[in-house]
């Protein structure tokens, strides 16, 4: 008997990486459905899936006592009432990815990439001058490795970079971090923000109108964490009335975001559909067999989740 269900939209692609990487392959059964998930179950102990669909089951499985993420956000099993069980994240490997698109849209933005081909389109020789991100300033929220990594990635442009987290702890490749107590004082005078950080009760609505207004009128924000950290109404009103400069969102509180919903039309804001980091199999399915192994054999997993805070 399988011991474990792998439950997502890509559990064949996971299950075939498990074939590809495991000698003997791990037994599971693989699901690509809830209502799957709930036929196939047999007293299987692990649960390896999407947190959205694996919330959707757990309460009718009362054996699992661990769930491995294929995701970095937990939100769906955070909002659930279950709590005897270990569920374990997914950390390490999506700080690439991350930085990638974050430095996209800062050079997009300094190269001026969208005017420059708006222009192009109506066949007008462009010659006003890109902006540089050397010598800029950066502020990250989240420092965790996710952050770090952008970090290093963002020192090595030449930008400056202060980092946010609740207490203000030391974290690595950042040189000044600051406590969420001060986020006023943090967002002074930055010309780029990029938010990382998780959903959580602390993060609801942490840039509101009030911490938007804090930026300069030429700041330009990214949020590749949780849609939850944005007001955005606020957001909005900055951006249609020439009070920041731009802003890229990959994260949402609804999503897809729904048709009439004002952020479609709201100048100088790119949407992307949570798409910044995607948990490919071949990163995500390490992890697994890791702490697949750790727990055959009694020993304490890697990347647990505290389930009260939510990370």
């Amino acid at each position: 008997m399988a011991d474990c269900l792998i439950l997502s939209d890509d559990a064949g692609d996971f299950a075939a990486e498990l074939l590809r990487t495991t000698k003997p392959p791990l037994p599971v059964e693989v699901c690509t459905s809830v209502e799957a998930a709930l036929g196939k179950y047999s007293g299987q102990s692990i649960l390896f899936g999407s947190p959205d669909l694996v919330a959707k089951v757990l309460p009718e499985l009362p054996q699992v006592d661990w769930v491995q993420s294929t995701w970095a956000g937990v939100t769906p099993l955070i909002a659930i009432d279950r709590r005897d069980y270990i569920l374990t994240g997914v950390k390490d490997v999506f700080g690439p990815q991350i930085s990638e698109y974050v430095m996209g849209y800062l050079l997009a933005h300094e190269l001026k990439i969208h005017e420059r081909m708006q222009q192009q389109h109506s066949r007008n020789w462009f010659t006003a001058p890109s902006g540089v991100l050397e010598g800029k300033r950066l502020g990250i929220m989240g420092t965790g490795s996710i952050g770090s990594h952008l970090a290093r990635t963002a020192e090595a442009f030449g930008l400056s970079v202060r980092g946010l987290n609740s207490a203000g702890a030391p974290a690595s490749q950042f040189g000044e971090v600051m406590p969420v107590s001060q986020l006023h004082d943090f967002l002074d005078g930055l010309d780029y923000l990029v938010t990382v950080l998780p959903h959580t009760e602390e993060t609801d609505r942490l840039l509101d109108k009030a911490a938007l207004a804090i930026l300069p009128a030429h700041a330009y924000v990214v949020n590749v964490g949780r849609g939850n950290v944005i007001d955005d109404a606020a957001l909005v009103a900055a951006l249609q009335n020439n009070e920041l400069a731009g802003a890229a969102l990959d994260v949402f509180d609804q999503e897809p975001i729904p048709d009439d919903s004002p952020l479609w039309n709201t100048p100088d804001l790119s949407i992307t559909a949570h798409v910044a980091a995607m948990s490919h199999p071949s990163l995500i399915v390490p992890i697994f067999v890791d702490n697949y192994r750790r727990y055959s054999n009694g020993q304490p997993l890697k990347h647990t989740i505290d389930l009260d805070k939510g990370y």
